[in-house]
C-alpha cells in the first residue's frame, strides 16, 4: 500500500505537468511504440487521467495520502512504531473522503481557468448543484457543508472562535501598554519634539475636539486601568424653579470566560500525583521468565479424537445421541462441546459424569450443562501435557497493557487462551479459597505482580495481612514505595493477629475520613474525586488531596476468624459494605472456606469469588454456590465468577524469585520518606489499670458512666452490650469507674454497687472532681 501510494503520488505530480502531451495516446496505451511523457510512463497517465482529470482533479491527492497513511499502520502497528488505532484509521477515511469531495466541488467553480482543478467529478457536481439551486444556493451549500465539516471534526465552535479573537486583542493590548511604557521612558526633547507634532496635529485638524475635565475625569478610568468600566451618567433635565439630577448607573463586570481553576490548569497543567516520584520507572517485563519461550500450545490430535470418541461411546452406551461435538484446546484442559439430539434430557448427561470420567481415565472431568450463552453442553477435560501459563506472557499481552482500567488485574489464560485481565475496582471485593498446595499463595502474587506493573506508587497502596509471616515478607522491600501501615509500626506487613484488628479498625477510620472529603468535594466516588482535584478545582488548603487506592490483602482469614473472631469480622464486613466507593478493595484467602469462616455477611459483600481445588463439594458450594471447585486439578486451575457465569482459567504462574526481582528493582529506586501512614486508632488496650488522673482514663469513660448511673448495675458485661466493646476494654472502664468512686468494689457473681444515685448527682460529682 506505501508503494501504491507513492506510485499515485508521482503520478498525479507528473500528470499535472505533462496531460496536455499524453492527451493523444490515453486511447492507444496498447499500443508499445507510443510514448508518454509520465514519469511512470504510460501507467502514470493512464492513473493520472483517471483519478485527477475524470476524477476529483487536484483533491485526488488525497486518496494516495491516505493509502500511504493506511499502509504505514498496517506495517509497523503491531511493532508497536505507531500510533494509531485501527479505528482512528477507519475515522481517517470517513473524514478524509468527503473532504476530497468538498474540495473537488469548490475547485469545480474555477474549471474554465483548468479543467484539472476540480476533475469532471467536481464539474459536474457543481453544475448538478447550479442547476437546481442556482449560483447563491450552490455556495450557501459549500459554506454550510464546510462549517458542519469545522464543527464535526475539528471542534471549531463560536467560543473558540470568539476566545482566539480575545486573546488576540489582549495580544494588541498588552502591545499599546508596552508603547505606552516605551513612551514613558523617552528623553526629554524626544517628549518635547512628540507634544509639539500632537499639537500641530490637533491644530490642523477640524473634526477632532479638545475634551472638557469633565470629560477627562470619565474617561481616566479607561486609561488608569481596563478591570473596571466607567459609568454611564445620564441627566435630567431642571425644570422651572427645579434642580436638576444626575443619573449614575454602574456596568456590569464582564464575566471572565475561564473560571480560577480553569487558569490554574492553564498556566500550570493539571495536578500529578506522580510529580514526588517523578522518576519512577515501572519494572522491565524481562524479570519475569518466559516458561513457554515463545511456543504456542500444541494440539495433539491423537489425543483429541480418543477423548471425543470415548465421550460418544460412553453417551451411546446410555442411549444419548450427539448432533454435533467440538473442541477448544487450551493451556490445561480442553472443552468439548457437544449439541445432543433433540429429546434428550439434560439433567441424564448430567448424571454420567463419573462413568465419562471412568472412560476417559481423566483426574477433573467438569461438565457444564448447559453452557451460559450458549446451546451446548460443555464437558471439561485435563490434557495429559499441560503446558504453564507464564506471568511474562498475560502482562506483555495487549488486552492488559490496553487496558483502561483503574485496578487492572491478569488471572490467567481462559480455556479458548485468551488472557483474562478484570478490574478490581469493579468487583469491588475479592474473596479466594483453595486448599493447600493448590495456588491460591501464587494468585496473590499474580494480583500484587499485575498492580505493580500497572499502577505507580502514587496511585495504590497495599494494606498486607500475612499471618503464616512467610508468604508476604519479600514485599517488605517496596514498603515506602507501595506499603500502607499505623503510624507506630514497626513493619508494614502485618504478622500479629493482635494487630490485624488495629489496622481494620485504622481502616474504617480512614473510610468515613474520605467520605467526609468526598462530602465536601460533593462528589460520589473517588474517580470523581480525583479527576476534580487533578483538575484543580479543589483547595488543599481545606483538607483535600489526591487519595490512591487502598488495597487490603490478606493471606489466610480462617486464622484471623479462630483467633478474633468477631473483632476481625465487624470491621472487615463495614468495609465490604462502604468502602468500594472510596477506593479501599478487599482481597481475602483462605483454605478453609466453611461457613463459619466466609459467613452469609462476608459471602453478600463479595459478588467476585476465585476458587482454586478444595476437597470437597460442600466448600465448593461454600464459596462458588455451586459444585465444581473440587473437580479441579490444581497446580493453578482455578474459577471465577463475578455473580454471574463460572469461568475456568489457568492462573499465571509467578515464582518466587521473580517477585524478588520485581522487589529488588522496585525498591532500589528513589522512595517516599515513609510508607503510607493509616489514622492512628487506639484499641481497647490504649487504656492503663492504674487510671489515676483524668487525662488517662478511656475516651468513652463518661458514657459508661452515664449508662451505669441509669441502669444501677455496675457490670462489665453491660458495658459490652451497650457500648459493643470488648471484654478486656469494658473491664478496664469498669476498673476506672471503681477508682473514681462511682461504682463500689468487686462482688464476686453479683453486680457491683453504684454509688451515684442518678445523672444530676453525676454530673456535679465529674464537675468537682474536673475542678479539683
Amino acid at each position: 500500500m506505501i508503494a501504491v501510494g507513492a506510485i499515485l503520488l508521482l503520478a498525479f505530480t507528473s500528470f499535472l505537468l505533462s496531460w496536455r502531451s499524453d492527451q493523444s495516446i490515453l486511447g492507444r496505451l496498447s499500443e508499445r511504440e507510443l510514448v508518454a511523457q509520465n514519469w511512470l510512463s504510460k501507467l502514470g497517465a493512464w492513473l493520472g487521467d483517471l483519478f485527477v482529470y475524470d476524477g476529483f482533479g487536484v483533491a485526488a491527492y488525497s486518496i494516495a495520502i491516505l493509502v500511504i497513511i493506511t499502509g504505514i499502520y498496517l506495517f509497523a502497528a503491531k511493532r508497536g512504531a505507531f500510533s494509531l488505532s485501527r479505528k482512528r484509521i477507519s475515522l481517517l477515511w470517513i473524514w478524509g473522503l468527503p473532504l476530497m469531495v468538498w474540495f473537488s466541488i469548490f475547485f469545480g467553480f474555477f474549471h474554465t481557468a483548468n479543467p484539472l482543478l476540480g476533475g469532471k467529478v467536481g464539474y459536474e457536481l457543481n453544475d448538478f448543484l447550479q442547476d437546481y439551486i442556482g449560483l447563491i444556493g450552490a455556495i450557501i451549500f459549500m459554506v454550510f457543508t464546510a462549517i458542519v465539516y469545522l464543527v464535526l471534526r475539528l471542534k471549531v465552535t463560536p467560543e473558540k472562535v470568539s476566545l482566539y479573537f480575545k486573546s488576540k486583542a489582549r495580544e494588541v493590548q498588552e502591545g499599546f501598554e508596552q508603547e505606552d511604557l516605551t513612551t514613558a521612558s523617552l528623553t526629554d526633547e524626544e517628549k518635547e519634539w512628540e507634544k509639539s507634532t500632537l499639537e500641530g496635529q490637533a491644530e490642523s485638524s477640524q473634526d477632532i475636539t479638545q475634551p472638557t475635565e469633565e470629560d477627562e475625569e470619565v474617561a481616566e478610568p479607561h486609561l488608569k486601568s481596563s478591570e473596571s468600566a466607567p459609568p454611564i451618567i445620564t441627566s435630567i433635565p431642571a425644570a422651572d424653579g427645579e434642580l436638576g439630577m444626575e443619573i449614575e448607573q454602574a456596568v456590569e463586570e464582564e464575566e471572565l470566560f475561564d473560571n480560577k481553576a480553569s487558569k490554574l490548569v492553564q498556566d500550570f497543567g493539571e495536578f500529578d500525583p506522580t510529580l514526588e516520584l517523578s522518576n519512577y520507572q515501572f519494572p522491565p517485563i524481562d524479570l519475569l521468565k518466559d516458561y513457554t519461550k515463545g511456543k504456542t500450545i500444541t494440539i495433539n490430535e491423537q489425543e483429541l479424537q480418543a477423548n471425543k470418541d470415548r465421550i460418544v461411546d460412553t453417551l451411546k452406551n446410555y442411549k444419548i445421541g450427539i448432533a454435533k461435538i467440538t473442541a477448544t484446546v487450551g493451556p490445561t484442559v480442553t472443552l468439548y462441546e457437544i449439541v445432543p439430539e433433540a429429546g434428550v434430557r439434560i439433567s441424564k448427561i448430567k448424571n454420567l459424569e463419573d462413568d465419562i470420567a471412568l472412560s476417559l481415565a481423566a483426574l477433573g472431568i467438569r461438565i457444564i450443562a448447559p453452557i451460559p450463552g450458549k446451546g451446548t453442553i460443555g464437558i471439561e477435560v485435563p490434557n495429559q501435557n499441560p503446558s504453564i501459563v507464564s506471568m511474562r506472557s498475560v502482562i506483555a499481552s495487549p488486552k492488559f497493557q490496553n487496558a483502561e482500567m483503574a485496578l487492572p488485574i491478569a488471572f490467567g489464560k481462559t480455556i479458548s487462551n485468551e488472557t483474562f485481565v478484570v478490574d478490581l475496582a469493579k468487583m469491588p471485593h475479592l474473596l479466594m479459597a483453595g486448599a493447600t498446595g493448590q495456588g491460591k499463595s501464587v494468585g496473590l502474587n499474580a494480583v500484587l505482580t499485575s498492580l505493580l506493573y500497572s499502577k505507580h506508587p502514587a496511585e495504590v497502596k497495599f494494606v498486607l495481612v500475612d499471618p503464616k509471616k512467610v508468604e508476604l515478607t519479600l514485599f517488605n522491600k517496596i514498603e515506602r514505595h507501595y506499603l500502607a501501615k499505623l503510624p507506630d509500626s514497626a513493619e508494614a506487613i502485618i504478622t500479629d493477629n493482635s494487630k490485624v484488628i488495629n489496622t481494620l479498625n485504622s481502616l474504617c477510620i480512614e473510610m468515613d475520613q474520605r467520605y467526609d472529603i468526598l462530602k465536601e468535594a460533593m462528589c460520589r466516588n473517588i474517580k470523581e474525586y480525583n479527576a476534580k482535584f487533578k483538575a484543580r478545582k479543589l483547595n488543599p488548603a481545606n483538607g483535600h488531596k489526591f487519595l490512591p487506592y487502598i488495597v487490603l490483602v490478606v493471606d489466610e482469614f480462617a486464622d484471623l476468624i479462630m483467633t478474633a473472631g468477631k473483632e476481625v469480622e465487624t470491621p472487615i464486613a463495614r468495609l465490604a459494605q462502604l468502602a468500594r466507593a472510596i477506593g479501599i478493595h478487599l482481597i481475602i484467602a483462605t483454605q478453609r472456606p466453611s461457613v463459619n469462616v466466609i459467613t452469609g455477611m462476608i459471602k453478600a459483600n463479595f459478588p467476585a469469588r476465585v476458587s482454586f481445588r478444595v476437597q470437597q463439594k460442600v466448600d465448593s458450594r461454600t464459596i462458588l454456590d455451586s459444585g465444581g471447585a473440587d473437580q479441579l486439578i490444581g497446580r493453578g486451575d482455578m474459577l471465577y465468577t463475578s455473580g454471574n457465569e463460572i469461568i475456568r482459567i489457568q492462573c499465571a504462574f509467578v515464582d518466587t524469585p521473580e517477585v524478588e526481582k520485581i522487589v529488588d528493582f522496585i525498591g532500589s529506586q528513589k522512595a517516599y520518606p515513609d510508607a503510607h501512614l493509616l489514622p492512628e486508632y487506639v484499641g481497647e488496650e490504649g487504656g492503663t489499670s492504674l487510671d489515676i488522673s483524668i487525662e488517662e482514663r478511656d475516651g468513652k469513660f463518661r458514657e459508661a458512666a452515664e449508662i451505669i448511673v441509669i441502669a444501677q448495675q455496675g457490670s462489665a458485661s453491660l458495658l459490652q452490650r451497650k457500648l459493643k466493646l470488648g471484654y478486656n476494654r469494658a473491664g478496664r472502664i469498669i476498673d476506672q469507674l471503681e477508682a473514681a468512686g462511682i461504682v463500689g468494689g468487686f462482688e464476686g457473681s453479683k453486680a457491683r454497687q453504684v454509688l451515684i444515685p442518678d445523672l444530676a448527682s453525676l454530673e456535679v460529682f465529674l464537675n468537682e472532681e474536673k475542678n479539683n
